[in-house]
């Protein structure tokens, strides 16, 4: 027969038990409020039978239960759910970092607006009417070089702004890197960490959180692929074992072929970092640890792809393209063909200077001599027209109060000219709202992505923590529930005492 004390096991496991899932609730409830933590529960196992099959069996009928054990602690987590958010979480930390960058034109470009660029223009052309119906009055002429100034002016006030913002979108980018380098090493470290414990039969699932937490914060700058890579043989079936995580292209393939962001076989973390080596100064490679990749083919998007597209990148034709220097490129194109088209015209008008001195003509109206690139940042009125109002060409015919050539200057604005170089041709008007429209539908459209992506990842988590988040009632209900259970193993435990008490203590003694 069994053992006359077997019933104080079976209550002095139950007690075990219970206590170790009173704990498990009292961590749950400690951590109800820390970021990233994933709610615990104990898996109660039966303790084997008496007796065990086998030859030497006592012959006794069927099986005696000898308990309850708290087999291991696990954590609650639905893998899929985490995968999902991983991807919404990518999502929105490419599109608000786009609509961020667009935000940031939007509010430079200052359109429509009393102060943007389309009115100055508007009062630059309305002074040139004025001068053609007083081309004598030294008051008009100085309202046109000082409306001319203005428009210099702008042009050189929205350039150097959106190269400024284009140089903190670069250091931005350094600063992304090093955060996705930070956070490979954490999460390496972690690996390790776990790399040690799993082989025990322990689960670490702190640790396991803290490196989930880390992963989700690390598919907000970039898409990666999480793989599971076991610690070892005696790991237990749950263990979650190490991370390979590798950055993913929009294929959802490694764009780094033979290197991992972190190596969970290797026990490493790869370094990434990135090459401002291409024309004015664009991103043209990215490289993790060995492996270099051309920017145009790095495809992972998140925060630090939005950052390179904004900041810009060299294409495969060697051109640097991306949102601020199109932008950039648009101002100069308007820049450079308005102000040699007007100053054709200017040159061949004549001013009054040269008609009281019988002077030559040919005097430019803005500065002439710079490219095209980075001409909008270095526009201005020229040296000849700042020193006297009287060198601005109103006259086409030679009199002094013919006004025509103001009326040609004045009509630069509505003619047609090709200013982005390609062949096709539109008014000054026209060309720079479709500039604006363009960049409007762009911040538009992001900023509706945004919003989506920004839903659907809250969806996500809502969802997440349904799961995984720790509910106070919840776990007041466990530890109601687990009290009474070892309350009820104590009384067992007592009765049980009791019995044996009765059996020495109380049948008396044989003999003398």
């Amino acid at each position: 027969m069994g053992s006359t004390f077997n019933g104080i096991e079976v209550a002095k496991r139950a007690m075990y038990a219970q206590q170790s899932a009173l704990y498990t609730t009292g961590h749950n409830i400690s951590n109800a409020n820390t970021p990233g933590y994933s709610r615990q529960r104990v898996n109660f196992e039966q303790t084997a039978p008496y007796p065990p099959a086998s030859r030497n069996r006592p012959e006794i009928p069927g099986q005696v239960g000898s308990g309850v054990e708290a087999g291991t602690i696990e954590r609650v987590r639905e893998s899929f759910l985490d995968a999902q958010f991983r991807g919404e979480n990518t999502k929105a930390g490419y599109w608000s970092t786009k609509a961020e960058a667009l935000q940031k034109m939007e509010e430079i470009m200052n359109e429509p607006s009393e102060n943007g660029l389309s009115k100055t223009m508007d009062q630059f052309w309305q002074s040139l009417q004025d001068l053609a119906v007083n081309p004598e009055d030294s008051g008009a002429r100085s309202v046109v070089r000082q409306r001319g100034v203005a428009v210099a002016e702008t042009f050189n006030y929205l350039s150097s702004s959106l190269n400024g913002i284009q140089k903190d979108f670069k250091n931005q980018i350094d600063v992304t890197t090093k955060e996705i380098n930070s956070i490979a090493t954490q999460i390496n470290n972690i690996n390790n960490q776990i790399g040690e414990i799993e082989p025990h039969g322990y689960l670490p699932n702190d640790l396991y959180d803290e490196r989930d937490r880390l992963v989700d914060d690390l598919t907000k700058l970039v898409d990666v692929k999480v793989t599971n890579i076991s610690s070892g043989e005696s790991s237990l079936d749950i263990a979650e074992g190490k991370y390979n995580i590798e950055i993913v292209g929009s294929n959802g393939q490694n764009l780094f072929k033979d290197q991992a962001l972190v190596d969970a076989k290797a026990g490493t973390a790869n370094t990434l970092a990135v090459s401002d080596k291409g024309v004015n100064g664009s991103i043209n490679s990215i490289s993790l640890g060995t492996e270099s990749k051309a920017a145009n083919e790095f495809t992972s998007i998140g925060k630090f792809q939005s950052l390179v597209e904004a900041h810009g990148y060299e294409d495969a034709s060697g051109d640097e393209t991306g949102l601020y220097p199109g932008m950039i490129t648009e101002l100069d194109n308007m820049a450079y063909t308005f102000a040699e088209e007007f100053n054709n015209v200017h040159k061949s008008g004549q001013s009054l200077h040269e008609i009281d001195n019988s002077a030559a003509s040919d005097i430019p109206f803005f500065t002439e001599g710079m490219a095209r690139k980075g001409y909008a940042s270095n526009m201005g009125v020229s040296k000849e027209i700042m020193e006297s109002v009287s060198k601005i060409a109103a006259s086409t015919s030679g009199a002094k109060g013919d006004g025509d050539n103001a009326l040609n200057l004045a009509g630069v604005g509505s003619t047609n000219l090709d200013y982005d170089n390609t062949g096709s041709a539109s008014d000054f008007t026209s060309y720079y709202e479709g500039v604006i429209g363009e960049m409007a539908v762009q911040s538009q459209e992001a900023r509706r992505l945004e919003g989506n992506s920004e839903t659907l990842k809250q969806s996500v988590e809502e969802r997440r923590e349904s799961v995984s988040g720790v509910s106070l009632d919840e776990e007041m209900s466990n530890m109601i529930k687990y009290q009474h259970a070892y309350n009820a193993a104590a009384r067992n435990l007592t009765t049980i005492d009791e019995m044996l008490d009765k059996v020495i203590n109380g049948m008396g003694r044989v003999g003398r």
